[in-house]
């Protein structure tokens, strides 16, 4: 028997094919996502209490899996297909980073970093290792913590740098809510650090904190004029 709201589907399928997703309202955006996870179900129900529940498009495409399930009609496969949406454009918007590529001052590390932190719901450390001429060698995910908070030790930086062979490193980190200015805690932090690498020979180059679109180098700011 043919489901009922197959041509309705297939109306949807083709509005987006031929007008794109501009045409579409929120809620039909949602509801066409959902027809790639729940085949025998109005979606449009599902799509209205979902944006009821996180307020937005936005609030709904970054709720947490957990949160997802708790909503009645959203199972597994639904929960999991709508987290994959930021978690693939998190992927495209870093697909232009290229190992080798020159981050010779803080608005390039910055445009390289921004998209790394890209609906981030927790904190997490990013090390970026540079050789002589201020080239990429590596990027490293130190660590992932909370909304509040992420811990990493010096050593896992100086051990990072000291493995790739890094003549500076940049550290970055994000502030998941708020503004991207350094806290007490971060400033701590990266006078213990400046001191440990310069112990071994690395230069840290910069500290860059990352909070939405927004981005703070801390040498910009004045604070390695310190050391």
């Amino acid at each position: 028997m043919a489901n009922v709201h197959d041509g309705h589907r297939a109306r949807m399928k083709q509005k987006f094919l031929t007008n794109g997703l501009e045409s579409f309202t929120d809620i039909e955006a949602i509801e066409l996502l959902l027809f790639f996870a729940i085949p025998r179900r109005d979606t449009n129900e599902l799509a209205h209490a979902l944006l009821q529940r996180f307020h937005s498009f936005r609030g709904v495409l970054e709720a947490p899996a957990a949160l997802l399930l708790e909503t009645p009609g959203i199972g597994e496969s639904a929960a999991v297909l709508i987290s994959l949406v930021t978690a693939l454009n998190r992927r495209y918007l870093s697909t232009a980073r290229k190992l080798g590529e020159q981050l010779l001052d803080s608005t390039a590390a910055g445009a390289y970093l921004k998209p790394l932190y890209a609906y981030c719901r927790e904190e997490r450390v990013i090390l970026l290792c540079l050789d002589s001429a201020s080239r990429l060698l590596c990027c490293r995910t130190l660590n992932e913590g909370t909304a509040r908070s992420v811990d990493f030790t010096v050593r896992d930086v100086v051990d990072v740098a000291l493995r790739e062979n890094a003549v500076r490193v940049i550290l970055s980190h994000n502030h998941v809510s708020g503004t991207a200015l350094p806290s007490g805690a971060d400033n701590g932090v990266t006078a213990q650090l400046y001191q440990a690498l310069r112990l071994v020979g690395v230069e840290l180059a910069d500290h860059i904190i990352v909070c939405d679109d927004d981005f703070v180098s801390m040498r910009d700011s004045g604070f390695f004029s310190r050391f």
